[in-house]
């Protein structure tokens, strides 16, 4: 033990010692008892009627924007139009007395607000918990192994490789279900430019085409995440079980050196 480490105040030491001891505990907890249980958890959630492809046309939902009539402009003996008032914000007004009001200037949809896909909006909201869960609990395990490193040592390094090999899998899992979060959110603002667009220009049918396309990619993607965050549970118990006693112990006299 290091001058340094036999120098720490002893009540502080304990409370380090505490917190190790606890990450440990919930580390271990979580590869044996959690990760199994998350696996099979969304092995079910994949298997579910409503979340197969073959249900791909049940997520299709109409838009809700109305297709105005084709306005024919006649411009030869026809009647000379009347000229409209233009007022100071530069508006086109029928009367004098129309009424103007300040602020920033909306567009309101004749059959009121363009909705989410609602399906959808369902299997996100059943996903996106699960994907902040595992990089929640893969910090932790992450920390446990860390802890766990012996002091650096020439030779007898076969453990501390498998530890390292772990970390490098732990970072993975989290670095990619992190970028599922990001995935979700471009979904919802490339759908709302789209649906945008379509309300701009309501008699380009190629607008609401790629609705419907991009809401049956993003049922494709959402399996996708799911498959991703299973399989990661699985790999991650698998791997840290077979190498347990390695990783708990990576060198024959494993002394831990930090107090």
């Amino acid at each position: 033990m290091s001058k340094m480490a036999k120098n720490m105040n002893k009540e502080l030491k304990k409370k380090v010692e505490t917190f190790r001891e606890a990450i440990s505990k919930e580390a271990e907890d979580l590869v044996v008892n959690f990760f199994p249980k998350k696996c099979l958890e969304l092995d079910e959630f994949l298997k579910s009627e409503n979340f197969q492809l073959a249900k791909i046309q049940d997520i299709h939902k109409p838009l809700n924007l109305a297709i105005p009539e084709h306005v024919v402009v006649v411009a030869e003996n026809g009647p000379e139009s009347k000229k409209r008032k233009i007022n100071e914000q530069g508006d086109g007004c029928a009367d004098s007395n129309t009424v103007t009001t300040t602020g920033s200037k909306i567009f309101v949809f004749p059959n009121g607000p363009v909705p989410c896909n609602e399906k959808l909006l369902g299997f996100i909201k059943y996903l996106k918990p699960e994907v902040r869960t595992i990089v929640e609990k893969c910090n932790t395990v992450r920390m446990w192994v860390t802890l766990l490193i012996p002091k650096i040592e020439d030779g007898n390094n076969f453990g501390v490789q498998i530890q390292e090999e772990t970390l490098g899998e732990l970072r993975s899992v989290e670095s990619e279900s992190a970028s599922f979060l990001d995935q979700i959110s471009k979904y919802f603002l490339t759908r709302g430019q789209i649906i945008a667009k379509a309300a701009k220009y309501p008699h380009v049918d190629d607008f609401r085409q790629f609705v419907i396309e991009l809401d049956e990619k993003q049922l494709l993607s959402l399996r996708l995440i799911a498959a991703e965050l299973r399989n990661h549970y699985s790999v991650l118990h698998d791997m840290i079980l077979k190498n347990i006693e390695k990783i708990k112990k990576p060198r024959n006299s494993n002394i831990d050196n930090m107090y």
